[in-house]
């Protein structure tokens, strides 16, 4: 199965995640009415509340025009992962590259391809057999396991955060206020800004906390959407049962016939 290098590993999961939000980490500017708060301290605030997360539910849609790294990064990440490590969501692949469920608990990894995932990632007609051998079944492992850290790195809620906090050397890039407005039911306060002819915009919820709910990067073939919700609510704690498992063992078995 493929996954070497950066391609399937959760650094360049959370790499994907964190572009469309560059503007967190940079010096934000312009003024604003005294009684309220500026467009600086209002993502200052949702910077710091993001960080300060236990945890949070992150869902992130790609609509690019450029294909996603040939199937290796993702096109929509569905996940609940909270600063131990825990999480539980979906991912899916770019270019047809297919679905993959996980749940992660402490050092213990499951993650459920489904057939398109297999198709790409093993190849010739052999990724049809191994889909069907392993149809509906997670393959459980540690996060010792070469074959699973990658994707498990994806559920390090303090990597994203430490790559938010990461100052960025290009520079400040100001933000101007937008009328308030809605975001699935939410009420928001738009910041707009532009850099290297990307258009972003971060939703910061009105009341405080003032939290950053959305953000989104459009231009250049650029089409980036990102929602946090549920700050510091448990990840869901289930596990899937042994009967619905198999060794990551296994897998590897299989893998080496191919």
């Amino acid at each position: 199965m493929r996954g070497g290098g950066d391609g399937m590993t959760g650094r360049a999961v959370i790499r994907t995640a964190v572009s469309t939000i560059p503007l967190l980490a940079l010096t934000l500017g312009t003024a604003a009415a005294a009684d309220e708060p500026s467009a600086r301290e209002l993502a200052t605030q949702a910077k710091d509340n993001l960080l300060d997360a236990r945890s949070v539910h992150l869902k992130l849609t790609d609509r690019g025009t450029s294909p996603s790294a040939g199937g290796t990064l993702p096109t929509s990440m569905d996940l609940a992962l909270d600063r131990d490590g825990n999480c539980a969501g979906t991912l899916r692949m770019g270019s047809n590259g297919g679905k993959v469920e996980i749940v992660k608990r402490g050092h213990e990894v499951w993650m459920k391809p489904d057939a398109a995932f297999w198709k790409s990632q093993v190849p010739g007609g052999q990724g049809e057999a191994v889909a069907e051998l392993f149809r509906n079944r997670y393959i459980h492992g540690s996060t010792k396991d070469a074959m699973l850290k990658g994707m498990a790195d994806t559920c390090d809620l303090n990597a994203f955060q430490k790559d938010i906090a990461t100052p960025d050397s290009s520079g400040a890039t100001p933000l101007t206020k937008g009328e308030e407005t809605t975001v699935d039911g939410t009420k928001v306060i738009p910041l707009n800004g532009r850099e290297d002819g990307h258009r972003t915009t971060l939703y910061v919820t009105s009341d405080s906390p003032h939290r950053l709910v959305s953000a989104t990067q459009k231009g250049d073939g650029t089409d980036l959407t990102l929602s946090f919700t549920d700050y510091d609510k448990p990840v869901p704690s289930r596990t899937p049962s042994p009967d619905d498992s198999v060794d990551v063992g296994k897998l590897k078995e299989e893998l080496r016939s191919v």
